[in-house]
């Protein structure tokens, strides 16, 4: 199954008052993946992953080049 994540600001995981930053933050914190499915039982493995893929995605540097003026 696909798991969507709302394209709202703050990003939520399927609609869920849950957000990838709250997860990253907790996951940068220390916390392993298993931690936060026992403390928030109404998330799946794959929610928590796609969370950090995302965030992974959003923080990618890139470089464009701007036409001249």
């Amino acid at each position: 199954m696909k798991q969507q994540l709302s394209l709202r600001f703050p990003c939520s995981i399927r609609g869920m008052r849950v957000t990838v930053g709250m997860i990253v933050g907790q996951i940068g914190a220390g916390r392993s993946i298993d931690d936060l499915l026992a403390e928030y039982p109404y998330l799946e493995r794959e929610d928590i992953l796609q969370a950090l893929r995302y965030a992974a995605w959003r923080a990618e540097e890139r470089e464009v080049a701007l036409a001249k003026a």
